[in-house]
């Protein structure tokens, strides 16, 4: 490594240790030892819950019987119109998501994160009033108001991080990443749960269900909304933003509130000192790479994103990371992840579980188990390296993908008189969650945010995004049709493509843990790129005083903040 990217790397080592000092705590446990800390990540919680809660409702919703008849999802004459139908009804959402986090960076860099946060919860509230009215407006509303509240989950997803990363604390910034991982799959698992216990509303046969059965989970996802949007209205502007619109000294004084410290505190400068540096930091690169889009106007806010993805491509440094992003963000949707979280209960008919109590009663555990599993791999990932944990979870799922393929192919037509092999098939299915859970959910978006240098991880982790995004509104849309026409050659298709996505790792993803930005440029054969990003870095630390304020005193001589606080 250079000895400019050492110096740079060195600063942050430096600034780590010092505000470490300083705040005599560092990750989750900070959340304890601070009011406004712990404040912050429950309401980043509430943004995680929202966006889980819409991925797993909606699959109970389907197989509820008044709800496909409301739906007109029985058709005699022509059973595959109903199952195109459920498709739509499902993806359309994930297609309202794909257009809501093409523009969520214009909006929350335009308008800020704060308001851009009110914008989309606006948005959202509006999709589930128009679902709200689908008894007398016909299903049309349905599909319009899930297309629409998808803009709103789609832009919400992209925000919400972004804004409680900067108004966080650096010491507990991975803490909330892993809160809102956690948030994710709880609202996935409540939502799995209330559909369980609003099917019993006016009985769980068709013709005597209340459409309040479908109506409620549908309604209850506007609640978190209008936390999330209440919470917003006192929220503070995100610093970096301010200090991005060069409203700097509003964004010290937000600093001071939000770490309870005074504002010419040692803490607080040094914060406010990084924050600038990353700001001039991704100002400069701007007008380097792109100089025509160098003034912050809202149609160049509007353009620069599109035209720095696109550039990506045209890059030969950039153009492996692009494949690796891209094609990871694949094949974790074509594992059938969302095929399951979206049509569980019908899933689970088709295994022979035709009782709609108990299919939904397997699909609540499938909430659970995904909850549970997720928990690993906070405490694995950094031991164990991405790669191992993504091949061993690819082929925990192929497997239990074809072990399900058998299963149905010898028993399909002979449930009843083999319920040991039917509860089999559901068990695969429960430890294919478990498999996801640990690997391929967290794993796959770590990898995405790392193989970037810095002043393209933006526009990397956007492209991730989108084609996450993209290949989810797929999979919802064709799984209803499979499930159908092909059957168990549904299970044989999701185990063969993920077993494809164990070799992709295998061969073209290169082991990101522990690699410094210049060690990732080697890896991806484009020495240099991670080299400039630091010699840019270090200029901007030494001209604004950073470098000569995290090495002007030991960090060890430095008292606590509690200590200065007595």
């Amino acid at each position: 490594m250079g000895a400019h990217a050492d110096s740079g790397a060195a600063i942050y080592d430096a600034a780590l240790t010092r505000r470490q000092a300083l705040m005599g705590t560092s990750g989750a446990r900070a959340l304890l030892k601070n009011f406004r800390v712990f404040s912050l990540a429950a309401f980043a919680c509430i943004g995680g819950v929202l966006y889980g809660y819409n991925q797993g409702m909606f699959s109970g919703v389907l197989a509820m019987p008044s709800f496909k008849q409301h739906m007109g999802e029985y058709d005699p004459f022509d059973p595959n119109a109903s199952q195109t139908k459920k498709g739509w009804l499902t993806a359309i959402l994930e297609l309202g998501a794909w257009f809501g986090t093409l523009f969520s960076g214009f909006l929350a860099e335009t308008i800020s994160r704060k308001y851009g946060i009110i914008v989309a919860c606006c948005i959202f509230i509006i999709g589930v009033v128009v679902q709200a009215s689908a008894i007398d407006a016909g299903p049309s509303a349905i599909l319009g108001g899930r297309f629409i509240t998808g803009i709103g989950v789609g832009s919400l997803s992209m925000i919400v991080p972004i804004y409680n990363s900067e108004v966080a604390p650096p010491e507990v910034r991975g803490a909330l990443v892993a809160l809102q991982q956690f948030a994710i799959c709880f609202g996935i698992m409540v939502s799995f749960w209330i559909d369980y216990g609003t099917n019993y509303i006016g009985g769980t046969s068709l013709g005597h269900q209340s459409e309040a059965a479908w109506l409620v989970p549908v309604c209850l996802q506007i609640f978190p909304c209008l936390c999330l949007l209440g919470g917003m209205i006192f929220m503070p502007f995100s610093p970096r933003w301010l200090i991005h619109h060069n409203r700097e000294e509003e964004a010290k004084q937000i600093l001071s509130t939000l770490r309870g410290l005074p504002i010419d505190h040692e803490l607080v400068e040094l914060e406010f000192l990084e924050i600038k540096a990353q700001s001039l930091f991704e100002k400069r690169s701007i007008a380097e790479q792109f100089p025509h889009l160098r003034d912050q106007t809202v149609w160049n806010n509007f353009k620069l994103q599109f035209v720095a993805i696109k550039s990506l491509f045209t890059k030969k440094s950039m153009f492996k990371r692009c494949i690796v992003a891209g094609v990871t963000m694949f094949f974790q949707q074509w594992t059938g992840i969302n095929a399951v979280l979206y049509y569980a209960p019908t899933i689970f008919q088709q295994l022979g579980q035709t009782d709609n109590t108990v299919s939904l009663l397997a699909t609540g555990v499938v909430g659970i188990v995904m909850f549970v599993a997720t928990a690993p791999a906070v405490l694995w990932i950094d031991r164990i390296g991405r790669k191992p944990v993504l091949i061993v979870g690819a082929i925990g799922m192929a497997t239990c993908h074809i072990i399900i393929a058998i299963l149905f192919a010898k028993n399909s037509d002979s449930w009843p008189e083999h319920k040991a092999a039917g509860w089999a098939a559901v068990a695969m299915v429960w430890l294919f969650v478990v498999h996801f859970g640990y690997s391929w959910g967290p794993c796959a978006w770590i990898i995405v945010a790392e193989i970037w240098p810095l002043s393209s991880r933006p526009y990397g982790v956007s492209l991730g995004a989108s084609s996450n995004w993209m290949n989810n509104f797929i999979i919802g849309q064709v799984t209803p049709d499979m499930l159908q026409g092909i059957t168990y050659g549904t299970y044989i298709l999701f185990g063969i493509i993920t077993y494809l996505g164990a070799a992709f790792v295998y061969f073209f993803v290169p082991e990101t843990k522990r690699l410094t930005l210049e060690e990732m440029d080697i890896v991806f054969g484009s020495e240099g790129a991670a080299r400039a990003d630091f010699e840019r870095m270090e200029e901007i630390n030494n001209e604004i005083g950073l470098t000569a304020m995290v090495y002007r005193s030991n960090p060890d001589e430095v008292v606590t903040v509690e200590a200065e606080k007595a």
